[in-house]
């Protein structure tokens, strides 16, 4: 359903409302990455690898809600409600979603859409698809900032992957 012209017209509604947000949100943005410097050590955003459309990776943006070494000793974890690994200013950033907000960038060069199903990252997508057969049919449209799911409540910590996929899974169908 986001072929021809219906993906055509998402891609200039994800490219103009893109462009008005980061123009927009520029100067709070600064004043979010001087509160984020100022809690600790390490960079203000950060790129992390995700997967999207047709299994192509690319490079997410986001701002740094976590310690630098927060997986040093456990490698690669699902984050969850009450992670400890989270910072202070980190756990405003998350329950705001604010943290998401550099993935305007993203959208803006084609790699996400605004809405759509929420990026994962690689070393998550094969326990995922084997968990939950229709997980890979996220991954027939562009990666969202935000989704069906999310519309709805669901975030990671606080729902199953598997109600997080039929929401997806829905939006994907009746966009």
């Amino acid at each position: 359903p986001l072929l021809g012209w219906n993906g055509v017209v998402k891609r200039a509604m994800d490219l103009a409302l893109s462009s008005f947000g980061l123009a927009v949100l520029a100067p709070f943005f600064l004043g979010l990455a001087v509160l984020i410097g100022a809690t600790g050590p390490g960079p203000v955003v950060y790129w992390q690898e995700r997967v999207g459309r047709d299994g192509r990776r690319f490079q997410m943006l986001k701002f740094r809600t976590m310690r630098v070494d927060a997986e040093e000793e456990s490698g690669p974890i699902p984050a969850r409600r009450e992670d400890p690994r989270v910072t202070p200013i980190g756990r405003f950033l998350r329950r705001s979603s604010l943290d998401e907000l550099p993935q305007l960038v993203n959208v803006w060069k084609g790699e996400m859409s605004l809405v759509g199903p929420r990026p994962e990252r690689p070393c998550f997508i094969d326990d995922l698809a084997a968990e939950i057969p229709v997980y890979l049919e996220r991954q027939r449209v562009k990666s969202g900032m935000t989704g069906w799911a999310q519309i709805h409540g669901l975030r990671g910590g606080d729902s199953s992957m598997a109600e997080r996929v039929r929401c997806d899974n829905y939006y994907i169908e009746n966009w």
